[in-house]
C-alpha cells in the first residue's frame, strides 16, 4: 500500500468520523459477501480467487491546505485502484465527513464489476476526501481539489485511472482537477476526469445518464416479467441526480410516481407526484436546503417511504437501506438499486424467498459511468457526439448487458444480483488470464 502519511484534518473530526466507522459493518465485507456467492457458482479458481479479493493499490495521502482565514487544517485523501486487469481504473472521487479506506475499498471492488457488467474497458477505482464541502467556501473547496490532485498524480490519468464525480463533488470539481493534472503535464488531458462540464470535454447527456439507466433496465426486465411500465406505482428514495432523474423519466413513460424523498423526508401521493414541478421546487432558488419541504403531498420519514405500497422500489440515496429488520415490510415486487449497495446481504436473501426481483447496483446504475466511457473515448477522439447519439448508445450497452445477465440468471437459477457478478467476474478472469499473471 501506497502511503503519503495519514492526517486528521481536523484532526477530532477525522478520528471521530473514522471511530464512528470501525462500528459498523465493514461495507467492503458486504461486498465481498455478494462476490463470493457468485465465484461459489462459477467454481472459481482459489489462486485467481485471491487476486481479485485484494486492491492492486490503495493510497493514502494528507492534504494541507489554507482556509480563507489563513488557518493550515490537513485533510486525509485516499485512492484506490482494485483493478486494471480490463484498462485504467474508473470511478469517482467523494467528498464526504465519513469517508473510509475501507469504504472507498469497497467503491473501487464494486466499480470493477460494474464496469465489467456492461463490457467497458475499465478497472475499478475510487477516491474520497475525509472532509464536509458544506463547510468549505469556494476557493476553499478549490484549494482542496488541487492539492488532492497533485498528491495523486502520479496514479491518475487517461492510460492509468479517470476519476469521476460522486458524493460531495460535482462537473466543476472535475474542472479543477482537470487543470491542475493539465499544468503539471503542460499539456492540454481532458480525459483524465469524466463528468466534466460540456465546455472543458465533457459529454452530452451525462448528468442524466444514470437515472436514465436505471429506467432502462426498469422497462427491460418488465418486459421480460410480461409487464408493461405505464401505470405501474414507483417509489424512489432519494431526490438527487440519480432520483430525480429516474422518476422523471419513468413518469414520462407513463409510471406513476406515489412516493419521493431525500434526506430530510419523504412525500406520498397516490394519485401521482408530479416530479417535473418537485424538481423545480428543489432547485429554486429561495429553497435554501434545496429539500422537498414545502412540496404538496403526505409527509413521512425515508423509512416509512421504503414501506409504501408499490410496484417497483428504486432505493437512490445511500448504502443499507433495505435490511433484515424491514425486507418484510416491502411491498414492491421489482427493486431497481440507483444507489450503490442499499440492500444487506441478509435482505438480498429474504427478497429472493419472496420472489422480489433485484436489479443490482453493478447493473442498475452502471449508465453513469457508461456515458463516462463515451465521454473518456470523445475526449481522446478530439470528436463530440450529439446527445441523442449518446442516449442510443447507452441504451444499447444497458439492454444487451441485461439481457445478457438475465439470461445467465435464468440458465443458472441464481438472483440477477449473482448472475450480474457471475458475469462480471468471468470476464475479469478471462482479461486477467489471457494477460497472464506477471509473478
Amino acid at each position: 500500500m501506497m502511503s503519503g502519511g495519514q492526517g486528521g484534518g481536523p484532526s477530532s473530526g477525522t478520528a471521530s468520523a473514522n471511530m464512528h466507522r470501525a462500528n459498523e459493518i465493514s461495507v467492503f465485507g458486504e461486498a465481498m459477501d455478494y462476490f463470493n456467492e457468485a465465484a461459489a457458482n462459477l467454481a472459481l479458481d482459489p489462486n485467481i480467487k485471491r487476486i481479485l479479493t485484494h486492491p492492486s493499490r490503495q493510497v493514502i495521502i494528507s492534504i494541507p491546505f489554507q482556509r480563507d482565514n489563513g488557518e493550515l487544517e490537513v485533510y486525509t485523501g485516499y485512492r484506490v485502484q482494485y483493478s486494471f486487469a480490463r484498462g485504467p481504473a474508473k470511478g469517482g472521487i467523494r467528498y464526504h465527513p465519513d469517508v473510509t479506506l475501507d469504504e472507498v475499498t469497497a467503491l473501487a471492488f464494486w466499480m470493477t464489476w460494474k464496469c465489467a457488467v456492461v463490457d467497458l474497458p475499465f478497472g475499478g477505482g475510487k477516491g474520497g476526501v475525509t472532509c464536509d464541502p458544506a463547510k468549505l467556501s469556494r476557493s476553499e473547496l478549490e484549494r482542496l481539489t488541487r492539492r488532492y490532485a497533485a498528491d495523486i498524480i502520479e496514479v491518475i490519468g487517461p492510460d492509468k485511472d479517470v476519476p469521476a464525480p460522486d458524493v460531495g463533488t460535482n462537473p466543476q470539481v472535475m474542472a479543477w482537477i482537470m487543470d491542475t493534472v493539465s499544468m503539471h503535464n503542460r499539456a492540454h488531458t481532458p480525459g483524465v476526469v469524466t463528468g466534466k462540464p460540456l465546455n472543458v470535454g465533457g459529454s452530452r447527456g451525462r448528468v442524466e445518464a444514470t437515472g436514465r439507466g436505471v429506467m432502462i433496465v426498469v422497462e427491460a426486465a418488465l418486459a421480460k416479467m410480461g409487464k408493461a411500465l405505464a401505470g405501474r406505482r414507483v417509489v424512489v428514495q432519494g431526490f438527487g441526480n440519480v432520483g430525480s432523474i429516474s422518476a422523471k423519466l419513468l413518469r414520462e413513460r407513463g409510471a406513476v410516481i406515489v412516493g419521493i424523498s431525500d434526506q430530510y423526508g419523504g412525500l406520498y401521493d397516490p394519485r401521482g407526484i408530479d416530479v417535473d414541478a418537485a424538481i423545480a421546487h428543489v432547485n429554486n432558488p429561495r429553497n435554501v436546503r434545496h429539500s422537498l419541504e414545502g412540496f404538496a403531498g403526505e409527509r413521512l420519514t425515508n423509512a416509512e417511504l421504503l414501506e409504501l405500497p408499490c410496484d417497483i422500489l428504486i432505493p437512490a440515496a445511500i448504502e443499507n437501506q433495505l435490511t433484515e429488520a424491514n425486507a418484510s415490510k416491502i411491498k414492491a415486487h421489482l427493486i431497481a438499486e440507483g444507489a450503490n449497495g442499499p440492500t444487506t446481504p441478509a435482505a438480498d436473501g429474504m427478497f429472493s424467498q419472496a420472489g422480489v426481483t433485484v436489479i443490482p447496483d453493478i447493473l442498475a446504475n452502471a449508465g453513469g459511468v457508461t456515458v463516462s466511457y463515451f465521454e473518456w473515448a470523445q475526449d481522446r477522439m478530439g470528436y463530440y457526439w450529439r446527445e441523442p447519439e449518446v442516449n442510443a448508445r447507452l441504451e444499447q450497452v444497458m439492454r444487451e448487458n441485461f439481457d445478457a445477465v438475465w439470461e445467465l440468471a435464468q440458465e443458472r437459477k441464481v438472483t440477477l444480483r449473482t448472475a450480474a457478478y457471475m458475469l462480471a467476474i468471468r470476464r475479469v478472469v478471462d482479461s486477467l488470464m489471457t494477460r497472464g499473471i506477471y509473478a
